[in-house]
């Protein structure tokens, strides 16, 4: 199974998907259900070992590991421990 790191460069450099459609969800102690979801507009980094999230406070890093489930046009793409990943 892929991790959510390969998932994101694929669906940021593959032609056939479109970054801006991409929901990432991860792990944030203190939100709502310790959980907080970022649309692909707002992503500005995809880096070794965490995504930079842009917010009204600056940027965010999010590392790898916290993230929870990716989906595309609302649908799951990929879940942590699911099993779910969709080959690109």
């Amino acid at each position: 199974m892929r991790r959510s790191r390969e998932i994101l460069l694929m669906l940021y450099h593959d032609p056939r998907y479109h970054f801006d459609r991409v929901v990432v969800c991860y792990t944030d102690r203190g939100a709502p259900g310790d959980e907080s979801c970022a649309g692909g507009g707002r992503i500005r980094v995809l880096g070794s070992q965490f995504m930079e999230i842009e917010s009204l406070a600056g940027t965010s890093p999010i590392p790898y590991h916290r993230i929870t489930r990716i989906l595309y046009d609302g649908t799951l793409f990929w879940g942590k421990g699911s099993g779910t990943s969709i080959p690109g």
